[in-house]
């Protein structure tokens, strides 16, 4: 039973081979324990997002922010994602963790829109959600009770999505871009994906994954990746953003190479909404969804932020 569990991870990885590990056994007793708390998490509301912001390099500008699931667990604590959403993934609860999601991250935006405060929002989607053909209708729903423009929604996709691409989920992604929903390619650069997915299926953005621009200083390889991928979505049209920016210098060499976008804790860590909040009440001051954004240098921004960089 162990070796198949290895062969199944090896699979999923790619990596041809797989070293047996408990922690990749979905049936390990601890994680059977995790799945089996998620039903009665969601009824309790023990699942809370945190927000990340984005800036654009050129001006400092907000360009949004991401929403990142969290559980606030009674026993254990803050659990992240990556302990608990493969479980979620192989289960019928991905559906209603997917709308949880979608549903809170679409009512905290419209909470910033009330406030003067509209930016963009992107939502983190399981692969797995693309079997679901009702996603698309559910998704306009929510837009519409929250008045949210379906440009100013990001759905993010990594990149082995385009590795498993299927029929079924290449209707279900394309009638979300018919809404006007943006879409977004994670992790980009880590898969092994025909280009042409890029331009079949309407991506809007990808992003750079941030092992390649947190290493890009140091290792002239990482940095070769990153000025192709930026060139690359400058020639089919798509922004870029760079994850993982952890210093001032990995900001001004992205702005230097013509990198659109910059994600990190150079700007922040994921906040939660109240945190967050504050972060963008000094940064969009009674900005409308309608309404240019004033530039101003990222040194001036964070600068008066209580979050500096780190």
């Amino acid at each position: 039973r162990r070796a198949d569990v290895a062969m199944y991870a090896a699979k999923e990885a790619g990596s041809g081979y797989e070293v047996y590990d408990s922690e990749m056994d979905r049936h390990n007793p601890a994680r059977l324990a995790l799945i089996s708390q998620v039903r009665p998490a969601l009824d309790g509301t023990e699942f809370i997002l945190h927000y990340q912001p984005k800036l654009y390099l050129g001006d400092s500008r907000v360009a949004g922010v991401e929403a990142l699931i969290r559980w606030e667990h009674p026993d254990r604590g803050l659990v992240q994602p990556y302990e608990f959403i493969p479980l979620v993934e192989r289960t019928v609860l991905l559906r209603p963790l997917t709308l949880y999601v979608l549903n809170e991250a679409l009512r905290q935006w419209h909470v910033w829109d009330r406030m003067g405060i509209a930016v963009p929002m992107a939502v983190n989607l399981s692969p797995r959600s693309l079997l679901d053909t009702q996603l698309p209708d559910q998704v306009n729903e929510m837009l519409g009770r929250w008045n949210m423009p379906p440009v100013a929604l990001t759905l993010e996709l990594t990149e082995s999505f385009l590795m498993s691409d299927s029929g079924r989920s290449t209707d279900v992604l394309a009638h979300l871009s018919e809404i006007g929903v943006q879409v977004s390619i994670d992790d980009f650069g880590t898969g092994y994906s025909s280009l042409s997915y890029l331009k079949r299926l309407q991506v809007d953005e990808i992003k750079v994954d941030r092992s390649f621009v947190t290493n890009m200083r140091a290792d002239p390889n990482d940095l070769m990746i990153v000025k192709a991928t930026v060139e690359l979505g400058r020639n089919l049209g798509l922004r870029v953003v760079a994850e993982g920016v952890e210093d001032a210098k990995t900001w001004q060499d992205l702005a230097d190479i013509g990198c659109d976008v910059a994600q990190g804790f150079f700007l922040s860590r994921p906040l939660p909404p109240m945190e967050m909040t504050d972060w963008l009440a000094v940064r969009e001051p009674n900005r409308g969804r309608d309404d240019p954004v004033p530039a101003e240098p990222v040194a001036g921004a964070l600068a008066r932020s209580p979050l500096r960089a780190l």
